[in-house]
């Protein structure tokens, strides 16, 4: 596991709930259950600093950090569609984003394509994408920030023909690889919940630390399907979708590790005192 990519996970599952700040001695010791060196996570901490994801202040000689605003943006568009309840009913119309952005400016190009594919567009042609949710005002954001508006349009809009919705969806996105990729997760942890779910049920003990090492393993796992996922409404879904499986399996999975987890958290988090 990369320390930039476990602090996202570790900053977004636990720290943002508790006042969005943590003392970087007790990041080291709640990394440290994942077998990451203090070095590995104080480099991670300094290079998330200066892309802007984190922010810091000392009190007296112990060090502080807290997610930027932009971070705290990302980090609860994230929690919003891993911990979706209900899939909205289709409109039938699609947030389409077309740009033609000079070569000169190509690095601003790929971030916006990033940008895109984590939204879950889906590529239709080369400088199209398409997404069945209403993400305008999102690309809105994303646009303005890089200072791109005046090579990027926005636009949403019913599908004329000719393919049918659901054919538009196998030539956007990669089905067969998104469920591939949701049935090696269900491989794996189908046995470990029904592991657990067994220990539960006898009354037999499983130590917090147990928890909050996998129930962060799982999250961090699931996390990933951000990337790949397109969170299609449930009208464009292919006939064998894996993704309700998955996260019927991933919630379940959650809400045994989750006490433990956090009590194991509380232990070792501390924040800057108050003034």
């Amino acid at each position: 596991m990369k320390p930039q990519s476990m602090l996202f996970t570790i900053y977004g599952e636990y720290v943002r709930h508790y006042s969005n700040e943590i003392w970087i001695g007790s990041l080291t010791r709640l990394l440290g259950e994942f077998g990451l060196s203090e070095q590995a996570i104080r480099a991670a901490i300094s290079r998330m600093s200066r892309q802007g994801w984190l922010e810091s202040h000392k009190v007296g000689n112990r060090s502080y950090y807290s997610v930027s605003e932009r971070g705290q943006k990302r980090l609860a568009e994230a929690a919003a569609r891993i911990y979706k309840v209900e899939t909205d009913v289709w409109d039938g119309r699609w947030c389409i984003v077309s740009y033609n952005i000079p070569e000169e400016r190509r690095i601003l190009r790929d971030q916006l394509r990033k940008e895109l594919a984590w939204m879950g567009f889906g590529m239709l042609t080369t400088s199209t994408w398409i997404s069945p949710n209403n993400l305008s005002d999102r690309v809105k954001e994303i646009t303005e920030t890089y200072d791109i508006t005046e090579h990027v349009e926005i636009f949403t809009a019913t599908h004329l023909g000719w393919s049918n919705p659901k054919q538009l969806v196998q030539k956007c996105w990669n089905i067969d690889s998104i469920n591939a990729a949701y049935k090696e997760f269900i491989d794996e942890y189908r046995p470990k919940y029904e592991e657990l779910a067994a220990k539960v049920a006898k009354g037999e003990d499983v130590p917090d630390s147990h928890c909050f090492v996998e129930k962060t393993k799982l999250v961090h796992q699931y996390r990933k399907f951000l990337f790949i996922d397109p969170d299609l409404p449930q009208e464009l879904q292919p006939e064998v979708w894996l993704g309700m499986e998955a996260d019927k399996l991933f919630q379940d999975y959650y809400s045994l590790l989750n006490p433990g987890a956090v009590r194991f958290f509380e232990l070792a988090y501390e924040a800057a005192p108050q003034k």
